[in-house]
């Protein structure tokens, strides 16, 4: 059966955004409530929210929405029924009675239950009806969590399940796991039970909370909220309630008993109101004294609150084996806790999946882990991790690796996809290369680059990567959630701090070359992004022959932000793409005031629906749903075009001081309505000077060489200045803008 239409049932948080992804999809759809009013509500609620639910929002009104009672007939023309109601098991059994009576024969029913087990949702089911039925466990926003958990037990029919299972992976972009019917299923199971280690051994170790979110964060390739942050996003109040599902459902003999018993200070937090970010704080709090707010963190023993402090564990990089290595209590919580998970994860196997690697690809793509359980493991060292490690009497898959003790247990990456994904080749590759900032896989017939920095900012060392490996055929791409996120301002800030602006005008030339370096590359070079795709990120993308982009993309320009302006062929490239508008034939001033609306803003799309109108993305550049086909998308690119020949280097023909009145004239009106301030006026300057053409007049002719200059003189000018450097620096540490 194929699936041509879905009704989902609940308008809640999960309904709306399992609803508004389908739409996604171009996959009608029609979402239920109790009252056609709730379900219109939700449908204003997805069209309104940030970040967006909606690849494109003028599809908006591709959601039907309606009734049970009046409307429930849309049941019978739906391939796909899935139930998103409130987690009590009476309405679920009332709502399945009537899907039942009214669904075709053969329509697949799910629910998006995220701890109710299917022996208990379909216990009052026909034997063929369980057949048919099902979890579909969405993660939360549906359309940016990669995880969809597709539960099964012995009753469900494997085709309808394969099928599913395909639809979701193709037509929706999910990384779709079938798992057996266990209480959390994959990624809570562990994750929760991660979760729980990780605050259990700091109260054991007497840890700060700042300390163990520093260490159960970006060193363990953990999002950076860590724990405490964690429990404080998710709510302490609904954690508690998890727990209690999981006391409850699991045996106990499961370790999981070990790390939920309830904490005094936890349920005290909850008792006074204070359950996270939607209460009064939890574990952190936001004190405001006046005018002032202070972050501040509870001490673990006392209850007081104090002023929150920055941990500096000296770990950008994620390096399990110089972490649990380490000296001091950190190395030792970090052992502690990477120790538990590895063997309450394994004990896992083969109960909840026969293979180990579905929970690995779980923690990515349902908690942004960088590395799951077993590549921890992998990592840690086989014999390393048996060496300190001998309690796991009764755990199968520990106990026959400790006979082979084989280092190269993991083998092949992503085995519930048949998807080539990047995951998969990399082990693949015929030869290694690169630097500490990007990793260079070298296959017979082409190259892929991977940026490694943090949020993949560029350095150095990006670039050299970059340059080195065009002598193939080149793919840039990323695992990690973001292509890239610019150019890396603190090693900027390291150079300005010392006055050292000559190494800045370095890189910031290297940084051009590199760029034109990949544009007229001998051999094409594809780039595809996902996530985050910002200024450097940008200039990297935009100046590559082709691009696959991921549908989830960020996209933009965003230097004047920071108080600068794009310096690696931002400026240029937008200008040559507004100048090839018949708007532009026309008007000499078009283009020129259209990127100057655009960089000066700083505006970023959040799709390429919204990237295409302004010019970051062309018709022609592929849009995939599904990030795992990026790759193969990339690589298709290059098959088709073996015949690629660099294209010709671009001219301009600009209007200089002509174009530059009418932007003054704008910077006037901002700075009168108080929009922008003193230093928003002088970046502004700068920018009109580059998209101007600087001192030209429209008969000349420029090259990009002559726009590059522009971009750098400009660049510099304003890195010189103390409140660039003061922007900077605020963004650096709060991770707001500063208008100045």
């Amino acid at each position: 059966m194929k699936i041509k239409n879905v009704v989902v049932i609940g308008s809640g948080t999960m309904g709306s955004g399992i609803a508004a992804h389908l739409c996604n999809a171009n996959v009608p759809v029609t979402l239920l409530d109790l009252k056609t009013e709730i379900s219109e509500k939700a449908r204003e609620r997805i069209h309104k929210s940030r970040p967006p639910l909606l690849i494109d929002k003028s599809k908006i009104n591709n959601i039907k929405v309606g009734n049970i009672s009046d409307d429930f007939d849309v049941v019978k023309d739906a391939d796909w029924i899935v139930e998103a109601v409130v987690e009590r098991i009476d309405i679920k059994h009332q709502i399945y009675e009537k899907i039942f009576k009214a669904r075709k024969d053969g329509a697949i029913v799910s629910s998006n239950t995220s701890s109710i087990p299917i022996k208990v949702l379909s216990e009052h089911l026909t034997d063929i009806e369980k057949k048919d039925f099902c979890i579909t466990h969405f993660f939360n926003p549906v359309r940016y969590m990669g995880l969809l958990e597709i539960v099964k037990n012995e009753n469900n029919d494997l085709n309808k399940i394969n099928q599913l299972k395909e639809f979701c992976e193709v037509e929706l972009g999910k990384g779709a796991i079938v798992c057996n019917d266990t209480p959390g299923f994959l990624g809570n199971r562990v994750g929760v039970y991660a979760m729980q280690v990780a605050m259990t051994e700091a109260f054991k170790m007497k840890l700060s909370v700042e300390e163990a979110d520093a260490i159960f964060g970006r060193p363990m390739g953990i999002p950076k909220t860590g724990v405490f942050g964690l429990y404080d996003l998710i709510g302490i109040d609904l954690m508690a309630d998890v727990l209690k599902s999981f006391i409850k459902e699991l045996p106990e003999t499961d370790e999981f008993h070990e790390v939920a018993k309830e904490i005094p200070l936890v349920k005290k937090l909850i008792e006074t109101g204070y359950t996270g970010r939607k209460g009064k704080g939890g574990f952190y709090r936001m004190n405001k004294t006046g005018a002032t707010k202070v972050m501040e963190a509870i001490n673990l023993e006392s209850g007081d609150y104090s002023p929150s402090k920055k941990i500096d564990v000296k770990s950008d990089k994620v390096d399990l084996q110089t972490l649990i290595n380490r000296k001091d209590k950190y190395g030792e919580y970090a052992w502690s806790v990477l120790s538990k998970i590895i063997k309450y994860a394994s004990s896992l196997v083969p109960g909840i999946t026969k293979e180990f690697n579905d929970i690995d690809e779980a923690m990515r793509l349902g908690f942004n882990w960088a590395k799951g359980p077993f590549e921890m493991l992998e990592e840690i060292g086989v014999k390393n991790f048996f060496n300190r490690v001998d309690d796991f009497a009764g755990n199968s898959f520990l106990e026959n690796l400790s006979k082979t003790k084989n280092e190269d247990f993991y083998g092949e990456r992503q085995k519930y996809t048949n998807i080539e994904t990047l995951g998969k080749v990399k082990k693949t590759a015929s030869s290694l290369d690169g630097n500490d900032s990007a990793k260079i896989y070298r296959f017979n017939d082409y190259n892929i680059v991977e940026f490694t920095t943090k949020a993949n900012a560029l350095d150095y060392d990006s670039m050299d990567a970059l340059k080195k490996a065009t002598d193939k055929p080149l793919i840039i791409i990323n695992e990690s959630m973001q292509f890239s996120a610019g150019v890396n301002l603190t090693y900027t800030m390291q150079f300005a701090d010392k006055k050292d602006f000559k190494s800045i005008e370095k890189f910031i030339k290297y940084f051009q070359e590199t760029c034109k370096h990949l544009k007229y590359s001998k051999y094409p070079v594809v780039s595809a992004p996902s996530g985050l795709t910002l200024g450097g990120g940008f200039e990297v993308m935009v100046q590559s022959n082709f691009v696959a982009s991921h549908t989830n993309i960020v996209v933009g320009l965003v230097e004047t932000i920071v108080g600068l302006i794009p310096a690696g062929g931002g400026c240029k490239e937008m200008l040559a793409r507004w100048l090839d508008t018949e708007e532009a034939k026309k008007d000499p001033n078009y283009a020129s005031l259209k990127v100057f609306d655009i960089i000066g803003y700083g505006k970023t799309a959040t799709s390429p629906v919204e990237a295409e109108p302004m010019k970051y993305l062309r018709p022609s550049d592929k849009k995939i749903m599904n990030r795992n086909s990026l790759l193969e998308v990339s690589k298709k690119i290059l098959k088709d075009n073996k015949d690629f020949e660099p294209p010709k280097e671009l001219e301009f023909k600009l209007p200089g001081k002509a174009v530059r009145g009418e932007m003054d004239k704008i910077l006037d009106k901002l700075y009168n309505d108080k929009i922008i301030l003193d230093h928003g006026v002088e970046v502004a300057k700068e920018l009109a000077h580059v998209l101007s053409g600087g001192d030209t007049t429209i008969d000349k002719t420029l090259s990009e060489d002559d726009i590059f200059r522009l971009e750098l003189d400009a660049f510099m000018k304003l890195i010189e200045t103390q409140k660039t450097q003061d922007r900077i620096k605020h963004t650096l540490t709060t991770g707001k803008p500063l208008v100045n």
